[in-house]
């Protein structure tokens, strides 16, 4: 069957999910203190959200370069893209949580097994595709597991852990982060190192399709 329907539905899932995570984001209160100074403490809501855009954003680009190289799609890859997409909905109310809580241990590490099951999801979307296409397709040749994958499944496992781990307070006497713990901050900071290692876009398909032309 074509892939034209599962791109329409997946774009448009993507562009929920942006829209609902940023409908999330609230103005300072009318006690606020005026100017900047009212936005310091929605800042870590202001982090959570940036992060979570920029991991929509990646997971969109590489969904597009995936079905890109991809001729047609079957039953099991829908319900692949689907399992996929079922992980990236549950983005807004993890990122919520953890800016809501001011990055409290357990939203930290429920918001990177979210990440952790998403990654999985992508890679059982991709394994799919593969094989409906063959090893020695455009696809196959082009999007085999790399080292980036495995760095960022261990980030994602690390970090978790992190946020259980260490649960000593990191700032007591703040109330922008009040209950964070640096087992917490830890765990953001490796998710943050996963995004930083995906922000630049796989060109593997891109090479491979600009020489098949």
């Amino acid at each position: 069957m074509t892939k034209s329907r599962l791109e329409a539905f997946s774009d448009g899932v993507f562009a929920i999910i942006i829209t609902i995570m940023v409908l999330e984001l609230k103005t300072p209160g009318p006690n606020s203190p005026p100017g900047v100074a009212a936005l310091l403490p929605l800042l870590p809501t202001l982090l959570s959200y940036l992060l979570s855009y920029i991991f929509v954003g990646i997971y969109w680009v590489n969904h597009h370069h995936l079905l890109a190289a991809s001729r047609h799609v079957n039953g099991l890859a829908l319900w692949a893209n689907l399992h996929l997409l079922f992980w990236l909905s549950l983005f807004p109310f993890t990122t919520s949580w953890v800016g809501q809580t001011h990055f409290a241990p357990a939203p930290v590490g429920v918001y990177g097994l979210v990440l952790l099951a998403a990654a999985a999801a992508w890679d059982m979307l991709r394994r799919v595709l593969i094989r409906q296409h063959g090893a020695e397709s455009l696809l196959g040749i082009s999007v085999g597991r790399g080292v980036k994958e495995w760095v960022s499944t261990g980030l994602f496992a690390l970090g978790v852990a992190a946020a259980f781990a260490f649960p000593r307070r990191a700032a007591e006497a703040t109330g922008m982060f009040d209950h964070a713990t640096w087992g917490s901050l830890i765990a953001f900071v490796l998710y943050c190192v996963v995004s930083a290692i995906w922000v630049v876009p796989d060109r593997r398909i891109e090479r491979r399709m600009a020489g098949a032309e």
